[in-house]
């Protein structure tokens, strides 16, 4: 079984993704998967938004020649336009590697349901079996609907503002004003993986994770 775990940023889906570990399923942070596309198609989005960055004062290259993810960022999340460009660019690489990953999923379980072995998934990224099924961790899946067509749950995480506010400033260290701008970009999230999931017949889960563990736990068993 295939599974979406979607939500704002900082609400929570790391940790309901962890309980799901604990049942048997697979994982994948789809950021992992966006951040190595990046770094493979680094030169590609640097000459694509160096003039960009230039006029809004930003430098895409760190001094190591590396892009810098921060300033590229900043730069995307204030120009709705800029950032469907840059989605252009690595959204068919990530697509492709998260359907490998699926595939390899299905394969490994019915190899285990003919009583063979599960065989670890790996497409670059850290090994597990998925005896479980396969889940996708992932803010923005509904951009590439044909794989979250193939989900059977979306299982979408909030939490109240003020708690995913600090709860991101804590982790990624960001300027409020940075922070805000990323959250006011994901208004209407909920909305939109609801719409999907009624159009295309898929079980809609909402989870607050300012509930208790076990509080959560219920709701996803």
């Amino acid at each position: 079984m295939v599974i979406c775990v979607a939500g704002p940023i900082a609400a929570g889906k790391n940790f309901v993704c962890s309980i799901l570990e604990e049942r048997g399923f697979f994982c994948l942070d789809a950021d992992l998967v966006i951040h190595q596309v990046i770094k493979e198609k680094e030169e590609e989005i640097f000459l694509q938004f160096k003039e960009e960055a230039a006029a809004a004062g930003l430098e895409l290259k760190k001094s190591d020649g590396s892009l810098d993810r921060r300033a590229l960022g900043e730069l995307l999340f204030k120009n709705p336009n800029l950032l469907a460009k840059q989605e252009s660019l690595v959204y068919p690489a990530f697509e492709r590697r998260i359907q490998e990953m699926i595939d390899a999923n299905k394969k490994a379980s019915q190899a285990q349901d003919a009583g063979g072995s599960v065989q670890p998934i790996t497409v670059g990224l850290p090994t597990a079996n998925g005896a479980g099924g396969f889940a996708i961790n992932a803010t923005l899946l509904y951009k590439t609907p044909a794989l979250l067509r193939q989900c059977k749950k979306i299982i979408y995480v909030d939490a109240p503002f003020l708690v995913r506010v600090w709860r991101s400033r804590r982790r990624d260290k960001l300027p409020l004003v940075q922070i805000l701008r990323r959250m006011k970009a994901q208004k209407g999230l909920e909305g939109q993986y609801k719409k999907f999931a009624s159009e295309n017949n898929i079980e809609f889960i909402r989870v607050n994770n300012f509930l208790c563990d076990e509080g959560i736990k219920k709701w996803i068993s």
